[in-house]
């Protein structure tokens, strides 16, 4: 690692540690979801909030009981379950090609065999599949099978941003390798959600509350007019 990677790897530790101490370990499931439901999930949260990602998901499930009976419906009709979470012609068809192609490949939807391949190789599988990018990639890693992986949202990208963690024309693709080489692999799941709360909450990308912000003392865009 060379020298500005070991100075931004520092500073990524302080940012975590300074989260960790204002918002506490963050409250996620007890149970990890089975990866198949976490990769429906994250394909119905691209462009929408989680409320209506929730019950975009909650309609599909009591509409269809099993992922193979959204698989085999017809289009039109998983479409309309999923409507509220918007741009539902490109995710009803999206979900039902994912479901199909791992078929065709494993025979079943049942992604437990992820679990015994190495995470780069479950890295590049998840990524072969339409509609299927970096972040939901890694958020079915860290929040489904236990593997390290570090998701960039909007939230992420704005924040580690401001803070200078990453070059600002780095594209979002690019800052998942990038974030992921700086924070630990064991703090990734915590970081990613106390970041996303602090863009949430405070770092709005209009008008942030950079006076109400725990890292106000060490990030660089809250001491720009200062």
């Amino acid at each position: 690692m060379n020298n500005d990677l070991k100075t931004l790897s520092h500073f990524a530790k302080e940012i975590h540690q300074r989260l960790l101490c204002f918002y506490g370990e963050p409250e996620w499931r007890n149970n990890p979801p089975p990866a198949v439901d976490e990769l429906i999930l994250t394909i119905l949260s691209q462009n929408t909030n989680d409320v209506n990602r929730d019950k975009a998901f909650n309609r599909l499930r009591q509409r269809f009981p099993t992922w193979e009976e959204v698989r085999d419906a017809p289009t039109e009709d998983v479409i309309e379950a999923v409507r509220i979470a918007g741009l539902a012609n490109q995710k009803g068809s999206r979900l039902q090609n994912v479901l199909r192609q791992i078929t065709e490949e494993r025979g079943s939807l049942d992604l437990e065999f992820l679990k015994s391949w190495p995470p780069d190789e479950v890295h590049a599988w998840l990524l072969k599949f339409k509609g299927v990018g970096p972040k939901t990639a890694a958020i079915v890693m860290q929040f489904s099978l236990g593997m390290p992986g570090f998701p960039v949202d909007t939230h992420v990208y704005r924040v580690s941003g401001r803070l200078g963690l990453r070059p600002q024309k780095m594209t979002v693709e690019k800052a998942h390798v990038h974030l992921a080489a700086l924070f630990a692999p064991e703090t990734y799941g915590t970081a990613h959600l106390n970041i996303i709360r602090l863009g949430r909450e405070i770092c709005h990308a209009r008008k942030p509350q950079c006076e109400a912000c725990p890292l106000r003392g060490v990030c660089p865009y809250a001491e720009r007019d200062e």
